[in-house]
């Protein structure tokens, strides 16, 4: 007899399929394939689809069931077709847009939000620590020279024109360091190099200029006194300029001596330079022959090494070892510097901040410059000095003519031709000694 309204029935087994079935399987685990929705999205069953005028999606009802005996006010489901949704919810066998695979309970990633976050994230960060990194360095930037006070200059040419001194002070050294690095311990300070640094379109060009080039001494104002001091024509060596009055009366003459605009001035210590020098781990040099210097201190083999601090020191004041002194000195000192910005500028140093902050705090510690110098100015100047050996610039001597009384006298018609290529920014063609 069948138990079931309106000729439903049972599994092939006799089993009846509802409430109060004898199967020891659950209700929920069992399917019936006479109650179901449409065929759609997750519907898993082989069955060709019920009529339109059976299926729950265009309105029908599945006929209501009747009570066999159990109390009618219990609501399983059945009458509604809501137990086996083929759909999207998360008892059926679909896929839910926001949990993924029904059932599962687990969200989505959203890998695009993630993303976005964490890019705003990491530019957020990048940016406050640039802006608090040249905040930081721009305060210990010491502007220290005045160029107002420079009197009757050039006209200002093409390019940018730095003056890059290295000074023997011993502002800041114990008396171990000075022994240990060789300076001696001469009161107040001098220039041990000097040079004209020419940044423009056709490449860098890094000019030497000798400390013993005879010079004349223009008219100027004291740096402190404010006095002016007029020009008697008298002649004396580039760095007895810098004794006499300090980098003010130093670019004057050289302004002067040249017809050449300075737009910048920088200056750096002994101190300084070991530091920067031991705060990249050294610079590695490939020197064709050995240098043995008793009064810098140098003793090198030929052939690749890396120097550090004390040993760079040595080197790029090493003169007495070479037959033209203080021509050969500044050659091995344009190369030193050059190799020395190439090694810096690299990833290994600028993308690491525990090197990167030593060594811009090794070179501004000790580092003097003109009152209008800028970071980024500053910036492209230690480009450009990188570039000299980048392939694109030109590394020279100041072209000498000779000699008079020990004085190195520049040969002025070279340096007329030199002059009027760096003011128009053309490439150089002039060669130095």
């Amino acid at each position: 007899m069948n138990e079931w309204p309106n000729g439903w029935s049972g599994d092939q087994n006799g089993n009846r399929y509802g409430y109060g079935s004898g199967s020891a399987e659950p209700e929920g685990a069992r399917a019936m394939p006479q109650v179901r929705r449409d065929a759609g999205p997750g519907y898993q069953r082989h069955e060709p689809p019920m009529p339109a005028s059976m299926s729950p999606r265009r309105g029908a009802t599945v006929p209501p069931q009747q009570s066999q005996g159990y109390d009618d006010s219990y609501d399983d489901g059945y009458n509604t077709g809501q137990v086996y949704g083929g759909g999207r919810g998360r008892g059926g066998g679909g896929y839910d847009d926001d949990y993924g695979p029904a059932g599962r309970g687990r969200p989505r990633p959203r890998w695009g939000k993630r993303i976005k976050w964490t890019v705003i994230t990491l530019v957020a960060v990048l940016a406050v620590t640039s802006v608090a990194t040249y905040f930081w360095a721009d305060g210990k930037l010491r502007r220290k020279v005045d160029l107002s006070k420079v009197i009757d200059r050039p006209e200002t040419g093409d390019g940018t024109n730095y003056l890059i001194v290295g000074s023997d002070s011993r502002e800041g050294m114990t008396a171990e360091q000075k022994r240990k690095l060789h300076t001696g311990s001469a009161e107040g300070k001098r220039t041990d190099s000097m040079m004209i640094l020419h940044d423009g379109s056709n490449g860098p060009t890094l000019i030497s200029l000798p400390r013993d080039s005879d010079v004349e001494i223009p008219t100027f104002v004291g740096s402190d006194s404010g006095k002016k001091y007029p020009g008697t024509g008298r002649h004396t060596k580039l760095n007895a300029a810098y004794a006499e009055d300090g980098p003010e009366l130093l670019v004057r003459t050289v302004e002067y001596n040249t017809k050449l605009h300075i737009d910048h001035y920088v200056e750096i210590g002994f101190a300084g330079f070991a530091n920067i020098v031991d705060a990249i781990g050294g610079v590695e040099m490939d020197l064709p022959k050995a240098i043995k210097d008793k009064d810098s201190g140098a003793d090198f083999p030929a052939g690749k090494q890396t120097l550090n601090g004390q040993q760079a020191l040595a080197y790029v004041r090493t003169r007495h070892a070479f037959a033209q002194q203080d021509l050969d000195r500044t050659k091995n000192q344009q190369k030193f510097l050059a190799t020395l910005a190439s090694q810096t500028a690299t990833p290994a140093t600028v993308l690491n901040p525990f090197k990167l902050y030593p060594t811009m705090g090794a070179g501004l510690d000790t580092l003097v410059v003109d009152k209008d110098m800028s970071l980024w100015s500053l910036g492209e100047m230690f480009f450009a000095m990188k570039g000299v050996t980048g392939g694109e610039g030109k590394s020279m001597n100041m072209p000498v003519s000779g000699s008079n009384g020990g004085n190195l006298v520049w040969d002025k018609a070279k340096l007329r031709q030199l002059v009027q290529q760096l003011n128009n920014d053309e490439k150089v063609t002039v060669s130095g000694n």
